[in-house]
Parts: structure tokens; C-alpha cells; sequence
């Protein structure tokens, strides 16, 4: 049987004569009888047997794909929550807020119902989340602003395929009635957890405050009854301008809630709100014991101890640097940074004399999200390239061996 190209370009015609005399069986009476000897359309015959096989193949894709559409379609909708509000228990910005679980959440027998809550204070970019399967929550606000608070039903199990299933969001607001200027608030709130033993915050008096103004500062945090005021304060001319606050322990790593307020007897002033967290204030005691030594020429060994503070030894990273005399009338300094580590040692390949070394600490990210870095170590000294003898750089020991020295030869001498 020869191709369409082999039987040259009146093949064509002929085969769509063909064709057309084929497409109405019940009219072959107007037409002349086929010659059965000659087959011009066999070769679109021979392609019914693979056409069937995609025709079929595409039936069961399309077959599958409606099933998977009504398996979806099948999964429990998940409701939204109900009766979203937001309530103030007096306690500097801490909030409650409470919603009703979803109409038909009694029909989940076979499905988790949790909720997403998320909050933030007007303003901040950033949504702090919390999953729950509680109906109440209570949270940090900066009063201040506006509180603002969303929440969605979480459904997973066999009544989803074992899907997360999310509804829609419900939203509510809360804001406290402001007293007050704006430019009557105290300026300059800042707050230190030294050593974590204690917090000491300091403040400057509003631009609209009256001479005669008398500040308060109001704190509470989870486990405490009600908003204690504070029992140390920092004066400067009779006015309070900070405080100190002690025994804290129970508050690290929970939201620390603080008001400061004034009173003035000819207006109004703006009371501030501030949510705290002491881990991330911390700010922990120099290191101790710095010990320097050169055991090689290019090799310079330091080593110390961790505070003996109250610091968590494991939550300290530690920050060492080095001056480095090249001869000119200015030391640079170098920086090595350490996780955890008491003990370092750094190959040095240039010529330059090391005339200091200090070393300090701060919260590490184990620990905090961020903190304040220790005071410098203050020790001091001159380390040429060419020693090899170990130095104990321990200055407060060697003043007081040189003061006790002292003070014996003058007493040998007051004896004479």
C-alpha cells in the first residue's frame, strides 16, 4: 500500500472524495459503487485502536479528578468563633479576651477544635500568636494605643481527611479613655535587669510637666494578686525619676507589666504603659579571672570565668578584643566573638605588640531574644611578640598584694 506522498499530489482529492462518500452511508445511491480493490482511507483505520486508548485514558483522568473534587468538597467547613471581646482586669495592660466556640463545634466528634489567637497594640508589625483549645486568653498591651486582636477555628481529624482546616478570622479592639497630653508622659523610659537580680528604670519628667509633679510607677505581672507600686524610688531634687525593683525571679520569661503615672495639681498628665520582658533586659557582671599567656610566638591563649552573679553561666556569650600596637602613636583594636566559650586562643602573624586585652559578656540567643553587654574587664598591659613567659593579668589582685606590700614596709619603717 503506497503512503500519501508515495502516490503523488492527486492523492489528496482523491482521498477527501473518498472521505466525503463515506460520511453518509444512506445516501450511497447517488453515488457510483466503490471499488473495494483499491483502500485509500486504511491508514486513518489503522489509528482507531490508539484513538480509543486516549479517549479511554482521558475518561479515567477526568473520572478521577471529579472524585477527588467531591473528596475535597466533602471536608467539614470550619465555622469562625463567636462573641470576640476584649475586657480590662486593671492590671497595666494586661487583657482579657474571651470568644464562644463556633455554632456546630458539637458535631466534630471525629476532629481537634483549637483556636489561633493573635495580638498586637496599634502600630507594631509584628502579630504574637498563641494556639489554644482554651476559650480565654489574656495578654500584653500597650495601652497607650489601640489593642487589636483576631482569632480563627483550627479542625483537624477524621472528619477533615486529617486536612488543617482554617476559618474565617473575627476581629475586635480595645482602648482605654487617655488623660492628658501627649507631652505630659515621661520621656526617656528606660530599664536595665542587672545581673538579673534586680531592674532599675529611670525616666525624665514630661515637656508639660508641672514643677510639683509627683511620679508613681505601678507594676504586675502572672502570680500576683493585683498592681503593686514600687517601694525604692531613685529622686533627683525631691522628684521620683526611677525605681528599683527587687525579688523578681517570678517574673522572668512572662510579660512584666508597668504604668507610670504623675500627679500634678493644676492638670492632667499622660500616664505610660509598657509591657517588659527581664530576660531580654538583662545585663550581667564583667567576667573574672582573665588569664593571658603566650606559649608559642604567634599564639596568643586567653582564658576567664563567667561572673559569679546570679547570670545563668550557660546563657553568656562573650566578646574578647585585643589592641594592637603597629608602632604608631594609635592602638586598633580587634574583636573575637565566643558562644559559651571561657577559653580562646588566637595565632596572630604580624609584628604588632598586644597592649590590651579585655573581655565582656551578654545574654546569649539561647537565652534572650536580645540584652545590654557587661562592663570591660579593665585589665590592661604590654605583651611583646618575643615573650613566652604566662602572664596573669588579675589587676585587682596584684593592686592589693602591691598596697599590702606597701603598707608593711611602712610599718617596718614607723617601727625604726
Amino acid at each position: 500500500m503506497q503512503s500519501l506522498e508515495q502516490r503523488g499530489p492527486g492523492a489528496a482529492e482523491e482521498l477527501s472524495a473518498q472521505h466525503r462518500r463515506t460520511q453518509c452511508p444512506g445516501r450511497a445511491s447517488l453515488h457510483a459503487p466503490q471499488d473495494t480493490r483499491h483502500r485509500p482511507a486504511q491508514p486513518l483505520m489503522s489509528l482507531l485502536p490508539m484513538a480509543s486508548q486516549w479517549i479511554c485514558a482521558l475518561a479515567a483522568a477526568l473520572m478521577w479528578g471529579c472524585a477527588a473534587a467531591s473528596s475535597s468538597s466533602s471536608h467539614t467547613a470550619a465555622a469562625a468563633p463567636q462573641d470576640l471581646h476584649i475586657t480590662d482586669p486593671g492590671l497595666l495592660g494586661s487583657l482579657d479576651i474571651e470568644w464562644k466556640p463556633p455554632p456546630n463545634a458539637q458535631t466534630f466528634n471525629d476532629c481537634t477544635v483549637k483556636y489561633r489567637f493573635e495580638h498586637h497594640s496599634a502600630g507594631d508589625r509584628d502579630w504574637k500568636v498563641i494556639f489554644t483549645k482554651k476559650l480565654k486568653v489574656r495578654a500584653g498591651f500597650d495601652l497607650s494605643r489601640i489593642a487589636e486582636v483576631r482569632v480563627q477555628t483550627l479542625l483537624e481529624g477524621r472528619c477533615t481527611d486529617g486536612v488543617e482546616v482554617q476559618s474565617d478570622w473575627i476581629y475586635a479592639t480595645f482602648q482605654v479613655p487617655l488623660q492628658g497630653k501627649l507631652e505630659s508622659e515621661v520621656q526617656n523610659f528606660h530599664c536595665i535587669y542587672h545581673d538579673w537580680e534586680y531592674l532599675k528604670c529611670t525616666w525624665q519628667p514630661g515637656l508639660l510637666t508641672p514643677h510639683s509633679v509627683h511620679y508613681g510607677l505601678y507594676y504586675w505581672y502572672e502570680g500576683l494578686d493585683h498592681a503593686v507600686q514600687c517601694d525604692t524610688y531613685v529622686q533627683e531634687h525631691g522628684m521620683n525619676i526611677g525605681c528599683v525593683l527587687q525579688n523578681l525571679s517570678q517574673a522572668e520569661y512572662k510579660d512584666l507589666s508597668i504604668c507610670v503615672n504623675g500627679s500634678g495639681a493644676t492638670a492632667l498628665l499622660r500616664p505610660l504603659y509598657v509591657t517588659l520582658r527581664l530576660h531580654n533586659l538583662a545585663k550581667p557582671l564583667p567576667p573574672e579571672q582573665l588569664v593571658v599567656s603566650m606559649p608559642a610566638a604567634q599564639e596568643l591563649h586567653l582564658a576567664w570565668t563567667p561572673p559569679s552573679g546570679k547570670t545563668p553561666p550557660q546563657c553568656l556569650e562573650y566578646e574578647v578584643q585585643l589592641a594592637e600596637d603597629d608602632g604608631e602613636d594609635k592602638a586598633s583594636w580587634v574583636s573575637v566573638s565566643t558562644q559559651m566559650e571561657t577559653k580562646l586562643t588566637i595565632y596572630r602573624a604580624n609584628q604588632s605588640r598586644v597592649s590590651c586585652v579585655r573581655v565582656r559578656g551578654r545574654t546569649n540567643i539561647f537565652c534572650a531574644d536580645q540584652g545590654f553587654w557587661s562592663e570591660w574587664t579593665q585589665e590592661c598591659f604590654s605583651v611583646s611578640r618575643k615573650e613566652g613567659k604566662r602572664l596573669f593579668v588579675f589587676v585587682p589582685l596584684i593592686l592589693s598584694l602591691s598596697s599590702s606590700f606597701m603598707l608593711m614596709l611602712v610599718g617596718q619603717c614607723m617601727k625604726r
